[in-house]
């Protein structure tokens, strides 16, 4: 979906060629508005109703049915690397048992990411889902971002000190934020408004959302006003809200993203009381509903 410019320099000295590749460019017609008007499809850790939470398939998969975004869960190994998974431990989804923070990289790549699915779904189990590794951030970004844009949850800084730095530094090196590159390009949530505090003192024009729990639709304007000055939307659990929340976020000039919805019926609604993307675990249904209501 995602279509970009490579420009080449082609530089050559004592016979010698060089090639420089500048940063990545979004064409004019996909940029990312962060409007109010643009709607977003965001698939939950990627397919995740069809593969493997977090893994190449699930993101393949979600490439293929229209998401705009993949939502990724971060955690940091025992020697630094930043990971994709959403517990802090590899119980549930991997074959190993014990904390992200306790593993090395390489103990983590060891793991079987996939066959949990299989055993658990049997529906929807695949051959293909066995083995499956435990993907790196470096590794989803250099596969997955020339075909779609990323949203990243930080998921415990408070455990994980100098996280937020670490993120951004791979982000900026991979060309994905920065004086050029579109505003949403990449999006960061988290349920620690510390976390995107952090991030926001030292670079604000990354997009972020604010996770909210908790939620009281008829008091929430103090709440919504404190969340606009760091934040440009926020993420609600969509069983929390109804129509006048969406309206107060929107007022207060915040994008409302709600999770996770995969009913077809939930997500019509969400869309009609003004929802600006829905996060679900399934991108081909949403799809189907933004097609019938005119939105794609």
């Amino acid at each position: 979906m995602s279509k970009r410019i490579y420009v080449l320099v082609v530089l050559s000295a004592f016979g010698l060629l060089s090639v420089i590749v500048l940063n990545l460019v979004f064409l004019a017609d996909d940029k990312p508005t962060l409007s109010p008007e643009e709607f977003f499809n965001v698939a939950h850790r990627g397919a995740s109703g069809l593969a493997p939470e977090l893994t190449r398939p699930a993101f393949e998969l979600a490439i293929e049915r229209g998401a705009d975004y993949i939502e990724l869960d971060l955690q940091t190994t025992k020697d630094g690397a930043l990971v994709l998974m959403h517990d802090e431990t590899v119980d549930r989804t991997t074959d190993g048992t014990g904390k992200v923070s306790d593993l090395t990289l390489d103990q983590i790549k060891e793991l079987d990411a996939g066959s949990w699915f299989n055993e658990k779904f049997p529906d929807k189990a695949d051959p293909d889902f066995e083995g499956l590794e435990v993907l790196t951030l470096n590794e989803a970004i250099e596969e997955f971002a020339d075909d779609i844009r990323l949203y990243i949850e930080i998921k415990a800084p408070i455990a994980e000190p100098g996280l937020e730095e670490k993120l951004l530094a791979t982000l900026e090196v991979h060309g994905l934020i920065g004086e050029d590159v579109p505003r949403g390009t990449v999006l960061i949530q988290s349920f620690y408004s510390e976390a995107l505090y952090n991030i926001y003192v030292r670079n604000q024009r990354v997009a972020l959302f604010q996770l909210v729990s908790d939620v009281n639709p008829s008091g929430s304007d103090y709440r919504l006003e404190n969340i606009s000055e760091y934040a440009v939307g926020v993420g609600v659990n969509y069983h929390d809200i109804n129509e006048e929340f969406v309206d107060k976020a929107l007022e207060k000039g915040l994008l409302v993203h709600p999770y996770t919805a995969n009913d077809p019926d939930v997500m019509e609604q969400l869309i009609e009381w003004g929802a600006t993307g829905v996060i679900t675990d399934y991108p081909g249904r949403l799809s189907e509903v933004t097609e019938e209501m005119g939105l794609d």
